[in-house]
């Protein structure tokens, strides 16, 4: 390639003709940092995607946690809510809404009360 400048022109081709040949392309993008660090990407392409979920790792009750989101969604209106990730050997669950704790995409939660969930 060229230059770093092509990069979203052929990336929106490419894109493109996958989508015409019925193809489902998922893009991933890993950030800079792991937890409450602040994420930095080197090219910016989320104008290309219909949908962008977010994964991010968080504390919770002394233990490594993932939750997962929905920043954009083009076709229909998303949730807003910010819900628990746990990979498990036969699923992935798509827990409840985690609304004890305030702060977790920014990488700094804090819990605001309620029971803990296991």
């Amino acid at each position: 390639m060229p230059g770093e400048h092509f990069l979203a022109v052929h990336l929106h081709e490419l894109l493109a003709y996958l989508n015409n040949r019925g193809v489902l392309t998922l893009m991933i993008l890993a950030q800079a940092g792991t937890i409450g660090s602040p994420m930095q990407s080197a090219i910016d392409v989320s104008y290309l995607a219909d949908n962008i979920l977010l994964l991010r790792y968080f504390e919770a009750h002394g233990e490594v946690r993932q939750a997962i989101s929905t920043i954009k969604r083009r076709a229909e209106a998303h949730e807003r809510t910010i819900r628990e990730l746990r990979l498990g050997p036969d699923r992935i669950h798509v827990e409840r809404p985690l609304n004890d704790f305030q702060g977790i995409l920014a990488g700094t939660p804090s819990f605001l009360g309620g029971t803990k969930e296991n």
